[in-house]
């Protein structure tokens, strides 16, 4: 008797489950499918943008469809801010500061993680204290600083003051945290020194986190916009975010030279977001590694 009546309420119990699970399964694609939207729309409308002139890009319903503007907003964009220049500036910018940041914070978060040293803790308390500290409070003693070493519209003016990023710093101690004592132990014991225990030991587990912070860094010396702007004086050494800024006239702007070189501009973050964004989640996760 039990029998016969566990089977068919097993059945039914089975058969309730799948609707619901069918239903929840709807509504979660549902769901990541408005957010995507939301997320690529934007970028579509900014692509398709770039391809119509001011004028075109006001109509109403706006453009939906590639125009046929393109070039002549490109031509308008190397007339009026070089811009040709202002990409290779960018680019220059932006890939020594990630290479040399990523060095500084790498080896500041090794020390921080794995050496002992007296006020170890403080002084770490002070490096994070730069994550609530607001940018702009650092504006002008900065500046000062800039202008009395005479580096003012200079490169190493807009790379030099954000090397030691508290953000990085944390993303790298906490990586590297995660790494066993006893493998650096074993590794001094085999006669490995400092230099090459960090190269050989420490740096290959380190590939998710060093892409990580690969990404982060880029991204944002290639979006920083007010320190760049403060001490950049030539046009012919801005950067993107600064070049395209000036294009904003009180009385005329040209959107469709702004828009093109917005698009032109994102295209390099996607290209370094899709090359590491196989190490990027697990080095964000990394990173949150407690000790």
């Amino acid at each position: 008797m039990t029998t016969s009546t566990t089977g068919p309420t097993r059945a039914r119990a089975r058969g309730s489950r799948r609707p619901r699970t069918m239903g929840n399964s709807i509504l979660l694609t549902s769901g990541l499918a408005i957010v995507l939207a939301a997320v690529l729309v934007p970028f579509y409308w900014l692509v398709i943008a770039s391809t119509h002139s001011s004028q075109e890009i006001f109509d109403s319903p706006p453009p939906l469809l590639p125009g046929g503007h393109l070039t002549e907003n490109l031509s308008s964009l190397q007339e009026t801010v070089s811009f040709g220049q202002v990409v290779l500036n960018s680019l220059f910018i932006a890939v020594l500061y990630t290479v040399c940041a990523g060095v500084v914070c790498t080896l500041a978060g090794y020390a921080f993680a794995k050496y002992s040293f007296k006020g170890r803790e403080a002084l770490f308390g002070l490096v994070m204290l730069g994550l609530v500290i607001p940018n702009q409070v650092t504006l002008v003693p900065l500046f000062k600083l800039m202008a009395d070493l005479e580096w003012l519209n200079t490169y190493q003016a807009v790379i030099l003051p954000n090397l030691a990023l508290p953000f990085g710093i944390f993303l790298m101690r906490q990586s590297m945290g995660a790494l066993p004592d006893e493998l650096l132990d074993s590794g001094r014991m085999d006669g490995c020194g400092e230099f090459r225990l960090f190269v050989k030991i420490v740096l290959p587990p380190m590939k998710p986190a060093l892409a990580a912070l690969g990404i982060f860094l880029f991204l944002f010396q290639w979006n920083d916009f007010i320190w760049p702007l403060i001490v950049l004086r030539d046009n012919a050494s801005f950067t993107i975010p600064v070049a395209l800024a000036s294009l904003q006239g009180v009385d005329d702007t040209d959107y469709g030279a702004l828009l093109t070189g917005t698009a032109v501009a994102a295209i390099p973050m996607a290209i370094v977001f899709l090359a590491l964004q196989r190490h990027f989640v697990s080095g964000l996760l990394a990173g949150a590694v407690k000790e």
